[in-house]
């Protein structure tokens, strides 16, 4: 497996890299994917440590971790856009991606089938069913390492004094005020749902919202410890319903945060 691991690291690293353009505005999305990649890498190589997983069982989170998005390059390639609702979903057009690549048949047919399908269910609003526990768990734990990683990548916009350079993965109004419907989520305690995303305000709540499809509480408790959760709500408008969604959102992370991890699904 190290070999194998190897040559996925380096094909992934030469992919990459052949979607490098002398267009800055292409080449922010081209980089902060890039980053993102390695990022979430070894995240996911350290959930899986903290979950006590086997090495093997490691590999293939870090293998998960690295092919996660490799969908968005092709993407980008063909629409000229990372917006899945007006393009393709980049978690499916990536397992068609993987498809083609003679050394992900080197991995034994079970490993390749929990690969494709942590993957595959990366970026739904829900995991949906699963074949084992042993996929469930790994597609919770890419998830996981995903979201903890996207924090950081959004946290530099969240102010007005950055919010113009953000990447426009998602078109929205320029409104920093946040849509009844998902103050509605958040008083309820529940994720929104992305698509329905209409303003910046909007942005920012859905990402907070996560919070309550974190999986592991050593995720919740890196989020909490970097400053996400307390950076988004500081720059959260001041509306009706906002402060009766942080209270019930910090009261979960209280409880959540104190709970401990279990890689038995």
């Amino acid at each position: 497996m190290k070999e194998l691991l190897k040559e996925m690291h380096s094909w992934m690293d030469a992919y990459m890299k052949s979607f490098h353009t002398d267009d800055e505005e292409v080449m922010q999305g081209i980089r902060i994917k890039e980053e993102h990649t390695g990022y979430v890498t070894a995240i996911a190589i350290q959930l899986a440590k903290h979950l006590q997983l086997d090495g093997h069982d490691v590999e293939l989170a870090e293998i998960m971790g690295l092919f996660h998005d490799v969908g968005r390059f092709r993407q980008y390639s063909i629409y000229k856009t990372f917006n899945d609702a007006v393009s393709e979903d980049h978690a499916d057009l990536g397992l068609k991606v993987l498809s083609e690549l003679d050394f992900i048949k080197k991995l034994r047919p079970e490993d390749e089938a929990l690969v494709r399908f942590a993957i595959g269910r990366h970026n739904k609003k829900e995991i949906g069913p699963a074949p084992s526990k042993k996929a469930l768990m790994f597609a919770k734990l890419l998830r996981d390492a995903d979201k903890l990683d996207i924090y950081r990548v959004l946290s530099p916009y969240l102010g007005p004094e950055n919010a113009d350079k953000a990447p426009k993965f998602i078109a929205a109004d320029a409104s920093d005020l946040v849509s009844l419907d998902f103050i509605e989520d958040f008083k309820a305690g529940r994720q929104a749902d992305y698509r329905k995303l209409r303003t910046l305000g909007d942005r920012k709540l859905v990402r907070l919202l996560w919070v309550y499809d974190i999986n592991f509480s050593w995720t919740l408790r890196e989020i909490v410890k970097r400053g996400y959760v307390d950076r988004i709500i500081h720059y959260l408008p001041e509306q009706p319903g906002i402060d009766e969604g942080v209270a019930k959102l910090r009261a979960y992370i209280e409880k959540k945060c104190a709970m401990k991890d279990t890689a038995d699904c």
